[in-house]
């Protein structure tokens, strides 16, 4: 009885660590289950910040539909586990989970066991990032701090950093670059 109790008070503790305000759920935004998981290792100390190169949402049920039709291309079409990136940012300002803070993604070959990747939905070569949008990250990113899934001393990188992308597209990435966890070189974290 004991021992049941306890993984009650483990769970019920993970479940409440789990949650950032504001975050669309998978459940909300009816995700398909994964076919398979694996799991990071806490705290992430790299986000990787990149766009889906797919036409914008700016309203929560478009943002949904969008939500799926990622979903459904990354399992289908490329037949990944899940979802590709840890978390989207809708047009919207909002939020909406990938794979999440624990689940490890399918957004940047090489770095997925080690970071967090954040797609803004749409094409920011031609897109400019609304300040909701900005907003709605900086807080996820303090929550995952609060929350102990990032390390109190993460680093911020675009996609293109990494690997031959345009990604985070050249408006994006000229705003992320002035954001104070910001690694100009990436040297240190590169395979």
């Amino acid at each position: 009885m004991w021992l049941f109790r306890a993984a009650i008070v483990l769970f019920t503790i993970n479940f409440v660590k789990c949650a950032c305000p504001g975050v669309v759920s998978r459940k909300a935004w009816d995700a398909v289950s994964p076919v398979h998981v694996e799991y990071l290792v806490q705290p992430v100390s790299i986000v990787i910040i990149q766009h889906t190169v797919t036409p914008p949402c700016t309203t929560s049920t478009a943002c949904v539909n969008r939500m799926q039709s990622i979903q459904n291309y990354h399992m289908d079409n490329l037949n990944y586990w899940d979802i590709a990136s840890s978390f989207y940012v809708g047009g919207d300002g909002k939020i909406y989970e990938g794979t999440g803070w624990l689940h490890k993604g399918a957004h940047t070959f090489g770095y997925n066991s080690k970071s967090i990747g954040i797609s803004f939905i749409g094409n920011y070569n031609t897109n400019v990032a609304t300040d909701a949008q900005l907003d709605a990250v900086k807080e996820l990113l303090r929550c995952g701090v609060e929350k102990g899934y990032l390390a109190q001393d993460f680093h911020v990188v675009g996609h293109r950093q990494l690997i031959a992308t345009e990604s985070p597209g050249r408006k994006l990435y000229n705003v992320i670059r002035r954001w104070p966890e910001w690694l100009e070189d990436v040297s240190s974290i590169k395979n």
